[in-house]
């Protein structure tokens, strides 16, 4: 190891305090902070992604990393830190330190403003600022450059070397055939003699039985904990600090569940990256699709399948008596039926892509100027009832109903459906293991978590993502492993 790449090693481990110090921050935000301390939030935060900015990109570090780059030893683990650092300090040089502060204060307060809209059902309070995000997102990508249209740019942001090409190739290859299979799996399920839930689930049984599932999955409750906010989610504040978020619905204990199986799934990930490289790429996740991933696979693959259930199912029943004269069969059809619905991370397998192309397109638009910001709810509607056949009651089951943009995370979604068909294509290749299929059927997933940790979480970012999909499958993304498995679900 170089003099150079060991001090760049020691500068990344500071640049990630910043970053981790912020990621508190912000987790504060989203579940605790005060009305009124909104302003100097946004400012706390401006000033750290302010200095972490500086130091990733003054004189100092371009010296730094070119005479690594000099000098390296060719191990795997340096090669890939220093082709990321390479590629972040080429991207991050082309913004100034005053539109990195900018963007950060904007978001802040998007956020805030996105909530309060959100409550109210009115695009307008937040439309203002879902300007000033998207001219942002123009003027970055301007900034960073791309080859063939702007979204490129954006896109880079979350999914290390896709362009919006291979992203359109897929879906064009995917959503004639999920649109036929959502029609079809809504028309089955409206046949089925389904049972809906009665009586009220109580938030704190909710939360005893989302722990215990949680912690059974392998998440380490030493190294993290599950809280409350507006919008699921996960985030790592440090090598062993990993914070699980979902919200809860008296009526429904499994939205919660499903929704803490999802972030556990992001959560099993994080806590699986080598601890010791910790703030490098080599301990960090390589993308989101692979991340959404994770999520997906211990979410409806896991989560959703008998095996799963003959195991909770008792455990349900004994903290819900209502459940009680239920059987397994029935509880998976009620869980497993496909509906069109007006909100995404409340939608089933079958429908659930459909949202995501819906928005990847509208994003596209937005960003080649074809779409203003004030005409995005009417977009939005005639969008959604032309793929599910009915219209949001509101922009807040429409186009408001995700925190996204208000991140400031244009380019973000088109993640997910690749996260989904990454899912089922690795859960299909985890399962030709006779050891893994079979503990999964006795409902003893640590096999596959084993898997996981060994042909994705170790890795870090030592491959980009399709090389890491090949490596482990043996092929590229591939639509057809997740229409077979909603296939076999739900026709």
């Amino acid at each position: 190891m170089s003099d150079a790449y060991a001090a760049l090693v020691e500068k990344h481990r500071e640049i990630s305090l910043i970053h981790s110090s912020s990621a508190t921050l912000g987790w504060d935000q989203e579940t605790n902070l005060p009305d009124k301390a909104l302003a100097y939030r946004a400012e706390q935060i401006a000033y750290l992604s302010g200095k972490a900015y500086e130091l990733s990109t003054n004189d100092a570090y371009s010296k730094l990393l070119t005479a690594a780059e000099d000098n390296n030893d060719n191990s795997q683990g340096s090669l890939a830190n220093l082709r990321e650092w390479r590629h972040s300090f080429d991207r991050s040089t082309r913004l100034s330190q005053e539109i990195v502060e900018r963007d950060s204060k904007a978001s802040s307060h998007a956020k805030a403003l996105w909530i309060k809209a959100r409550k109210q059902c009115d695009f307008s309070l937040f439309a203002p600022h879902m300007q000033k995000l998207l001219d942002l997102a123009k003027e970055k990508a301007e900034l960073w450059g791309y080859q063939e249209e702007t979204y490129d740019a954006l896109l880079e942001c979350y999914e290390r070397g896709a362009k919006t090409r291979d992203i359109v190739t897929i879906f064009d290859q995917f959503q004639p055939a999920i649109i036929s299979l959502a029609s079809h799996a809504v028309a089955k399920s409206a046949t089925n003699n389904t049972r809906k839930f009665e009586g009220s689930f109580p938030v704190a049984k909710q939360q005893e039985l989302n722990r215990a599932v949680a912690k059974s999955i392998g998440f380490d409750f030493k190294a993290g904990r599950i809280d409350t906010t507006t919008h699921p989610f996960c985030t790592t504040l440090g090598p062993s600090d990993v914070r699980l978020t979902t919200r809860y619905y008296d009526h429904d204990f499994t939205a919660s569940l499903f929704g803490v199986l999802h972030e556990a799934g992001h959560g099993l990930y994080e806590q699986g990256l080598p601890e010791a490289d910790y703030g490098l790429p080599s301990g960090s996740a390589v993308s989101l699709g692979i991340h959404e991933s994770q999520s997906l696979l211990w979410e409806a693959h896991v989560g959703r399948s008998q095996a799963f259930w003959n195991h909770w199912m008792p455990k349900a029943q004994e903290l819900f008596p209502q459940l009680r004269d239920w059987s397994v069969e029935e509880f998976l059809k009620t869980i497993n039926q496909a509906n069109y619905s007006p909100i995404r991370v409340d939608a089933d397998e079958a429908t659930y892509d459909l949202h995501v192309l819906l928005r990847f397109d509208i994003e596209r638009r937005l960003i080649r100027g074809e779409l203003a910001v004030k005409d995005i709810p009417t977009a939005w509607n005639e969008s959604f009832e032309a793929s599910f056949n009915m219209r949001p009651k509101s922009d807040s089951e429409g186009c408001l109903q995700d925190i996204h943009w208000a991140m400031g995370g244009m380019g973000y979604f088109p993640t997910y459906t690749i996260g989904n068909l990454n899912a089922s294509q690795l859960f299909h290749t985890a399962t030709q293991v006779e050891t893994i299929s079979n503990s999964f059927k006795d409902a003893n997933f640590k096999p596959l978590l084993d898997w996981m940790r060994l042909q994705i979480h170790s890795k870090g970012s030592a491959h980009l993502p399709q090389d890491l999909m090949v490596k482990a499958t043996g092929e590229t993304t591939n639509p057809s492993y997740h229409l077979k498995h909603l296939s076999n679900r739900f026709l």
